[in-house]
């Protein structure tokens, strides 16, 4: 991730809540030490990941098989010491499948709820473009709502919950991709990618006797999380860095070669992910280079460029690419106490 700038000053902000963002910031170098064990080479993969769950939001993992999706996800539901359950999705997955179903006991007379893998507060959503719209649907509601509703009676989901997504790029035969008005419901997108050879010889050595995951203990409960995402919304963001924002968001709408710009959701994804990753690097304030960072994850699904763009050959990352580029940054100032307060 880019460096931070130099000489920024720090508003002065309540000690109750220095101290919080020094503990988060404890945490969140715990939980990607404890993650790193497992995965190899994916720091920036995992803070990604962390920014997510603090925001309370769910990421779309986009890559190969065999890359690692599941292996770090189990990682991650370990270290935070978090349930965990992995769905493979198929065409002939049901709604009920995923979210429970009521089974009738002959010995009570009784319908009882038996609670599906959703139940879980680290959910793998494996191969979900494989699934039908009403199975996708069903998640998707889960996802935005972070409740259940199975004949007729609404049921809560564990917090923290977390659902990651994965999607092949390549095998695109029998699947049902997802619309973009529910792709745009996960906060990020993100791909691993390769392990470069020297990554890729420290695997082979890793998981040579054992697979490590199976040693891995929690550095983090599930209380802590939570106690963390509100310390996250607390995290100051200067008005000059808002308007940042606000010039990126508005930039994808009026670009050239954008058919479908991000949406106010977007707006609000690249806002609490900057309040995020300024808390995770151990600061109580958002830089503009913690906007910029996350432009590519948090935007790259939202933006569609129009026909003639992609028979040019430019995706939407070339278009962000550019806007970030052409957007100005705003120069650090010193916060003043009366700012930071308010």
């Amino acid at each position: 991730m880019p460096a931070d700038h130099a000489g920024a000053t720090e508003p002065t902000l309540a000690p109750a809540l220095l101290t919080e963002i020094a503990h988060l910031k404890e945490i969140a170098a715990a939980v990607r030490e404890s993650v790193g064990r497992v995965i190899v080479g994916k720091t920036d993969t995992i803070d990604l990941l962390l920014i997510a769950l603090l925001c309370e939001g769910h990421v779309l993992l986009e890559d190969v098989p065999g890359i690692g999706k599941t292996t770090l996800a189990k990682a991650l539901a370990r270290s935070l010491d978090c349930s965990f359950q992995r769905i493979q999705f198929t065409p002939d997955l049901l709604p009920s499948d995923i979210t429970g179903v009521s089974v009738y006991n002959q010995k009570t007379g009784e319908f009882e709820f038996r609670a599906g893998p959703l139940s879980a507060q680290v959910v793998l959503a494996d191969e979900i473009n494989r699934a039908g719209p009403r199975t996708q649907s069903a998640l998707l509601e889960a996802m935005e709502e972070r409740q259940v509703t199975v004949d007729g009676q609404t049921r809560p989901l564990p917090r923290p919950f977390l659902v990651l997504a994965t999607q092949n790029p390549v095998e695109l035969e029998g699947t049902f991709p997802l619309p973009e008005a529910q792709v745009d419901r996960f906060l990020m997108r993100v791909g691993l990618g390769y392990p470069d050879e020297d990554e890729e010889r420290a695997i082979l050595r890793r998981f040579r006797t054992q697979n490590p995951l199976a040693g891995l203990g929690a550095v983090a409960s599930a209380a802590d999380l939570l106690r963390l995402q509100a310390t996250v919304r607390e995290v100051y963001v200067h008005p000059a860095v808002e308007a940042y924002i606000l010039r990126l968001i508005r930039a994808t709408r009026e670009h050239a070669a954008v058919q479908l710009g991000a949406s106010p959701r977007g707006t609000l994804a690249l806002y609490r992910g900057a309040q995020a990753r300024a808390a995770i690097a151990g600061r109580a304030y958002a830089l503009p280079d913690d906007v910029k960072a996350l432009v590519q994850p948090v935007l790259g699904h939202r933006v569609m460029t129009t026909s003639q763009a992609r028979v040019r050959g430019k995706a939407a990352s070339d278009v962000l690419q550019e806007i970030a580029a052409a957007t100005p940054v705003p120069v650090e100032e010193s916060w003043s106490v009366e700012e930071a307060a308010s």
